[in-house]
């Protein structure tokens, strides 16, 4: 009787503990190098779909850490400094840095005077929060405008919200008459947000030679012939946009005869040009990250 006595006894103080030990730890989410780099997907995704003229896009976890970071072409030398700054703002006062500088706009300005030298009281950095808890923090800098720099960052990180909904998404469906006007004058037919788009094509004339440094082109003819050459030196390139490259020629490559039917992948940083082109050509292309 005492042994069973004993036993119980230890088995209640091993729950007890258990419980006690459970009420002093809390679960605490983090931000991994996954979520980091979705993060600058969705980021430089927006920046090219607004036609940013550059940014650098700085990611940082709870602590103020560097995660991750991305520079534009075109973004001038100083804006890696200045993004973290701003990423690690948000991520240490928990707010976006807009508000810091509304504050020192309103007359506050001894907040300026803050001893850590990363405080960057400008707008542009966003705390990354997921259930309540904030993980971490974007900061955007040399986009067109402060208020550019902030909307990227946003961008950013509303991809971890968007990467946490179920995979059972919204079904999208188009008839036939959608599908044909979208043809009739070459249009995106579906924009997934930075993560593919489904354009359905047409060409008139040959095109620019054209590089996607972010994007892989997945391409099926439905309709006419047209000359495609891939790979080779674009001549004179020029950036339009954030991994955004055109060319009106190039040197070298594979030349291919593209007819109805026909599939070709092009990879993400490669140069491909309509050279020539039988009116009207369709086709899909679906863009992919």
């Amino acid at each position: 009787m005492n042994f069973k006595i004993r036993i119980l006894f230890i088995t209640a103080v091993v729950m007890l503990s258990v419980s006690i030990i459970q009420a002093q730890v809390a679960t605490k989410k983090t931000l991994t190098i996954e979520g980091a780099r979705s993060i600058i997907k969705s980021a430089t995704a927006e920046a090219a779909r607004v036609n940013a003229p550059g940014a650098v896009i700085a990611v940082v976890d709870d602590g103020g850490n560097l995660m991750a970071l991305e520079r534009l072409d075109g973004t001038f030398a100083a804006g890696a400094t200045i993004s973290i700054g701003k990423a690690r703002t948000a991520a240490l006062f928990k707010k976006p840095t807009r508000v810091f500088e509304e504050i020192i706009k309103n007359g506050r300005t001894a907040m300026a005077a803050l001893p850590d030298s990363f405080f960057t009281p400008l707008q542009g950095g966003v705390p990354i929060i997921v259930d309540g808890q904030i993980i971490g923090a974007v900061g955007v800098s040399g986009a067109a405008s402060a208020q550019q720099d902030e909307e990227l960052a946003i961008a950013g990180a509303n991809a971890i919200q968007s990467n946490l909904v179920s995979s059972s998404k919204t079904v999208s469906f188009f008839d036939s008459d959608q599908v044909k006007a979208a043809f009739d004058k070459g249009a995106v037919l579906f924009d997934g947000s930075g993560k593919y788009m489904v354009h359905a094509s047409r060409r008139e004339k040959p095109g620019m030679v054209e590089v996607h440094e972010f994007d892989a082109d997945i391409i099926y003819v439905l309709d006419g012939k047209a000359t495609l050459v891939t790979g080779g030196t674009p001549v004179d390139p020029k950036t339009t946009g954030p991994g955004e490259i055109r060319a009106s020629e190039v040197s070298g490559g594979e030349t291919r005869l593209l007819a109805k039917g026909d599939v070709m992948i092009v990879p993400a940083g490669t140069p491909h040009w309509f050279k020539e082109v039988t009116a009207p050509f369709t086709y899909y292309v679906v863009k992919t990250r």
